[in-house]
């Protein structure tokens, strides 16, 4: 089973709300996920960035492949830097 961290669709008609999900692949974007990790509002002047830091982590360690949007929200919110640090400290 391959996972996922990505984006899934919320919100009203072009106003778009994301909700940042790990999931297993084979499921429709917007369908089932295991867990929810936090929230994406890009229509904000500053953009709404707020997600279980730790939980984020801890699937990124399980082997979870984050997509390109997320990687770079990952980017923006310094997860990413951590997840790589850690994982050359440890090999």
């Amino acid at each position: 089973m391959a996972v996922k961290i990505r984006l899934a669709r919320g919100g009203q008609k072009k106003k778009p709300v994301y909700r940042i999900v790990v999931a297993d692949e084979r499921f429709p974007r917007d369908g089932r996920f295991i867990e929810a990790l936090g929230q994406y509002n890009p229509r904000q002047d500053e953009f709404l960035l707020d997600f279980k830091e730790d939980r984020a982590l801890e699937w990124l360690n399980k082997g979870a492949q984050p997509t390109d949007t997320v990687r770079r929200l990952l980017r923006h919110a310094g997860v990413w830097t951590k997840f790589k640090t850690k994982a050359t400290a440890e090999a």
